[in-house]
């Protein structure tokens, strides 16, 4: 064989754009309240809590009550993505990765959801008749304020009894949490505890249920690399854990003003390049404090 076929050998490309690891659009759209939305804020009525009277004697008056009405404000923001691809770029690279950044695009636009309804849960919610008066999650809807231990049994035992003191709905009960947390139910348990093979089976995906909740781990990351389940600080600024939450599906609404919509095009004004773009109004707001609680565990 000739000593010079070196200068015939050739580099191998792969024809596929892989995609780095990501969550894949979001997990929690499916999971909450959903109103559709017209103009830039939506205002949801509420009706609240009302008791019987005793009928005493007869012919007795006719009793009125106040029947409690209660609105809350959801505000609509606008997410959008875009990206370009020269010509040239194309014929570089031999292939054309199009389709693959539509793919990163709507993904990117799921997490942008899941990040709102975080934000809706644990933040401040508006209520009044324009939606002026700011509503915070009160203390006895948060687990270990102080965040002094990790997630355990302990914290949810607490939580589903503060949901059922509430008298919240036993279906579609959710706690979010990360893999870290849902890692630390692994290491205080016993092996041999009934918890522990609860917990062990939540992890390795057999199950997704336990004490009434669905699980749902969330660990994806905002545009700045952190986790989108906020960080607890302490009283220097400092980080010393992660706010988890568990919710009802009647506890926090999405609205949705214009859904996800993508665009290809081509930009005269650019060389003629490919423009790929995405475009989502979306916002989120608690509608209930009683059907959200905020858990704090330390990392």
């Amino acid at each position: 064989m000739s000593t010079q076929i070196t200068t015939s050998f050739v580099d191998q490309y792969s024809a596929n754009v892989q995609a780095l690891v990501q969550q894949k659009g979001s997990k929690l759209r499916n999971l909450v309240g959903f109103e559709s939305v017209r103009g830039k804020h939506a205002y949801i009525d509420q009706i609240g809590q009302v008791a019987a009277v005793k009928k005493t004697t007869r012919h007795a008056d006719t009793p009125r009550s106040d029947t409690p009405h209660k609105r809350r404000r959801l505000t609509l923001e606008t997410y959008h993505w875009a990206d370009l691809i020269d010509n040239d770029d194309k014929i570089r690279m031999l292939i054309d990765p199009t389709s693959d950044y539509a793919n990163a695009a709507a993904w990117a636009m799921g997490r942008a959801m899941d990040e709102a309804i975080v934000e809706a849960a644990l933040g401040t919610a508006y209520t009044g008749e324009s939606g002026g008066t700011s509503v915070v999650l009160p203390a006895g809807q948060i687990v270990d304020s102080a965040c002094a231990s990790k997630f355990t049994f302990d914290k949810l035992r607490q939580v589903k009894k503060i949901f059922d003191s509430n008298d919240a709905p036993s279906e579609g009960r959710y706690i979010v949490l990360s893999a870290t947390q849902l890692d630390d139910l692994l290491s205080e348990t016993k092996v041999t505890s009934s918890d522990y093979a609860s917990a062990k089976a939540l992890v390795q995906g057999e199950i997704d249920t336990f004490m009434g909740f669905k699980f749902v781990q969330l660990n994806a990351k905002k545009a700045n690399g952190t986790l989108i389940l906020p960080t607890v600080l302490d009283g220097n600024e400092d980080p010393v854990g992660r706010s988890c939450f568990a919710f009802q599906t009647d506890g926090i609404k999405l609205g949705v003003g214009q859904d996800i919509v993508g665009k290809i095009t081509e930009r005269d004004d650019k060389c003629f390049a490919t423009q790929v773009y995405y475009e989502m109004s979306i916002g989120a707001a608690r509608m209930q404090e009683e059907l959200v609680v905020q858990i704090n565990c330390k990392e």
